[in-house]
């Protein structure tokens, strides 16, 4: 599995819904989405743009999910609904990959909003690709636990802010997860000076820096790497000498 993705500009996605613990079938009991939370990553670094919308749904929310993401019928009743906020969520995904933890959750949930408005409509996919980041970190870690806690735990990321679930903070911290867990940097200092050498905690040398001295091995050395490879020679074939 190829954990490293070629786009140059993702979208780290998260969604909040009516309802839960049903997996992605809970979009088949009426469930809607509530809270859209994305953070754009253009080349491994976070750019500091995201896209965040808190959705009324037009129905009761679970008391389960509210527990889990704290989100009341209150907060939401007097939110934008679905598709008066779409125009400004397709111009913020489309042409980008987005990546989010068990994908097809969110991408089911989107899906079925999208049909809402236009049947037989588009899909996610026909805008983005998607990977998903949970394949991902059970392909790393097999039989492991890899929800998005575990994760944090397990790659020394902050996730204290997280007391409940919350779709930009969830994607902001799978973004975090997401960077570590495919080799990459989380952070980028957007209030550095101009020039500053230090992008996400990697430390680049100055270019003008001093040439690094070279240290030549002697005569006598040479002599004795030799004799050592004749020795070698005796017992089979040196490699060291093709």
């Amino acid at each position: 599995m190829n954990i490293i993705s070629n786009a140059e500009r993702q979208i780290i996605l998260d969604t909040e819904t009516t309802g839960m613990n049903q997996g992605a079938g809970a979009v088949y009991l009426g469930h809607r989405i509530i809270e859209i939370g994305c953070v754009e990553v253009v080349n491994r670094r976070l750019t500091g743009r995201t896209f965040h919308q808190y959705i009324n749904p037009g129905q009761a929310i679970d008391e389960e999910a509210i527990a889990v993401h704290g989100i009341t019928n209150d907060r939401v009743a007097g939110e934008p609904r679905f598709h008066e906020i779409v125009g400004g969520f397709l111009d913020f995904i489309r042409g980008a990959e987005l990546v989010a933890h068990n994908a097809s959750f969110d991408m089911s949930f989107i899906n079925h909003e999208f049909s809402m408005l236009v049947p037989q409509g588009p899909k996610v996919e026909d805008i983005c690709t998607v990977l998903d980041s949970l394949a991902i970190a059970k392909f790393l870690h097999p039989g492991q636990k890899n929800n998005l806690d575990a994760l944090c735990k397990r790659y020394g990321i902050d996730n204290t802010r997280r007391t409940y679930h919350g779709a930009l903070l969830d994607a902001e911290i799978l973004a975090d997860v997401y960077l570590v867990m495919t080799g990459g940097q989380t952070k980028f200092n957007l209030h550095a000076d101009e020039g500053s050498q230090e992008q996400g905690g990697i430390i680049r040398l100055d270019s003008n820096r001093p040439s690094l001295k070279v240290v030549r091995a002697t005569a006598d050395e040479l002599g004795n790497h030799e004799k050592r490879l004749d020795l070698v020679g005796k017992s089979g074939k040196c490699l060291w000498r093709g």
